[in-house]
């Protein structure tokens, strides 16, 4: 396993280690781009996980905002092993996989 390293972005180091090539603490990937805070609402077994966030849409007819919500697929490292309805910070790297393009970097 691979000592932690910096990210470079000021946020906690998970206390336990992991060897994941796809985690940015103990692994190869490097971090970039968007940011988002989340709610996790499912997991899966294969490290991935589906955070959803709310946001506000502006509609021109009636000039006011109706809420609306986002849901995108995330890396889960087991070191940092984020539970259903954790609070989580994610933020944008490489593609993962088809559908995963976002890292959890902290609950």
């Amino acid at each position: 396993m691979k000592k932690k390293k910096e990210i470079g972005i000021d946020v906690k180091t998970p206390s336990k280690s992991c060897g994941d090539k796809h985690c940015p603490f103990h692994g190869d990937l490097k971090i970039r781009g968007r940011t988002f805070f989340g709610t996790v609402v499912s997991k899966d077994v294969n490290k991935t996980a589906k955070i959803e966030f709310p946001r506000l849409f502006y509609l021109n007819k009636y000039e006011r905002f109706e809420k609306r919500r986002s849901r995108i697929k995330v890396h889960n490292p087991p070191c940092i092993d984020a539970q259903i309805g954790d609070k989580v910070k994610v933020i944008e790297c490489k593609p993962i996989s088809k559908t995963k393009n976002f890292v959890i970097v902290e609950k």
